[in-house]
């Protein structure tokens, strides 16, 4: 639907404007506003990565509230924000907004080491249920980017001021949340992952894939797994500003070829602490591994975690695993692998399971104490 008359039609083009040079790398000085420390010099890519997707979620977050100063659209906000958990901001404009954000769609896909075509990633979210009553009421909301755990937050208003907010505590003022589609970002990484790894050597089965039955160790047809009946978190990581958390796991073991394997799993369903899900899904394909023990480590996606470079450092680790001819526990090597920075914010540790075996039924806690899950064996019949 195009701007029905001039007044939003300029409110939108200036936020367009301002958002257009934020994602060309040139950034606005905020009011006492400290100094960014200097990175250390291993630490380089990490913070280019994570500098790339903060600057164009808060570029955006800039550029929106800007916009909202149009009665006209930011009615258009409010009511696709409390009709829907996320909103396709790019959605709601067609015009020069709409064409600024889908450039920093596109900046934060190349930071995060994802293909251009991955589609829309940038939304828009009411940052907590308590805010739905002030926004109804029509108290003017702020727009804030999900780019810190800890805080501070910083949200902007209709006038461009800057307003200083607690992460782990939600305001009473409702504010939208620029965040990333976590679940098509972890969806398109874990492929990424996947591709790297068996690219630098390292065996891997894709996310999505059927479970491999060239080897099955069953005399049926078939191949035995484990499956997770049931799963919960005591600690999923996420303050108000990050909304639902993005959960995976890697599991890991040596293949038939004496070699580490590691084979991401995604679990879109974990999105709340405390809560049970009982998905019936499948963590383990036992043909893939040469023993009957193998390791799962649990993490959560944060936003801006480079899939590429996540691949590189665990092979660069993984690969210097040999097999002595006997099971080697991977979890500590898997931890190890990736830099000490990257657990600052993304990617979050959720949880391990040392030595996962084919037989085992019930539940097990994780190492972290952090989570347990309820597992059993699974013969997957061939058809």
């Amino acid at each position: 639907m195009r701007p029905r008359h001039l007044r939003r039609r300029g409110a939108l083009a200036a936020a367009a404007t301002t958002l257009a040079v934020l994602c060309a790398g040139q950034t606005l000085a905020a009011p006492q506003a400290a100094a960014a420390p200097v990175p250390a010099l291993g630490r380089e890519v990490r913070a280019s990565t994570a500098s790339e997707v903060h600057t164009a979620q808060d570029a955006a977050a800039r550029a929106i509230a800007g916009a909202l100063a149009d009665p006209g659209w930011r009615a258009r906000v409010r009511k696709a924000a409390l009709a829907s958990d996320e909103v396709a901001v790019t959605a709601l404009d067609d015009g020069a907004l709409r064409t600024a954000l889908a450039a920093a769609d596109r900046r934060i896909a190349a930071a995060k080491g994802l293909a251009p075509d991955v589609g829309p990633l940038l939304r828009l979210r009411l940052g907590d249920p308590s805010m739905r009553a002030a926004l109804t009421a029509g108290t003017e909301p702020w727009v804030a980017a999900a780019t810190s755990d800890d805080g501070p937050v910083t949200a902007y208003d209709g006038k461009g001021r800057t307003h200083t907010l607690d992460a782990r505590k939600a305001p009473a003022r409702p504010v939208y949340v620029v965040d990333i589609d976590g679940s098509r970002a972890l969806a398109a990484g874990l492929d990424v992952l996947h591709e790297e790894l068996a690219r630098r050597g390292v065996r891997s089965a894709g996310p999505a894939s059927e479970p491999e039955q060239t080897r099955s160790r069953a005399a049926a047809a078939g191949l035995w797994t484990t499956r997770i009946t049931a799963v919960s978190l005591s600690d999923d990581q996420e303050p108000w500003i990050k909304g639902d958390a993005e959960i995976y796991t890697l599991v890991t073991g040596l293949g038939h070829d004496g070699k580490v394997r590691v084979d991401p799993v995604d679990m879109p369903y974990l999105d709340n602490d405390g809560t049970v899900y009982r998905p019936q899904q499948i963590l383990v394909n036992w043909s893939s591994y040469k023993y009957d023990l193998a390791d799962a480590v649990m993490m959560e996606e944060d936003g801006s975690t480079n899939y590429r470079d996540l691949a590189k450092a665990i092979a660069a680790v993984l690969l210097t695993v040999t097999d002595q001819g006997a099971y080697t526990p991977l979890v500590n090597a898997l931890l190890d692998a990736i830099p000490d920075d990257w657990w600052t914010d993304d990617p979050d540790y959720v949880d391990s399971w040392y030595t996962l075996a084919r037989t085992d039924s019930g539940t097990r806690y994780g190492a972290r104490g952090n989570g347990w899950m309820t597992l059993e064996p699974y013969f997957v019949q061939e058809l």
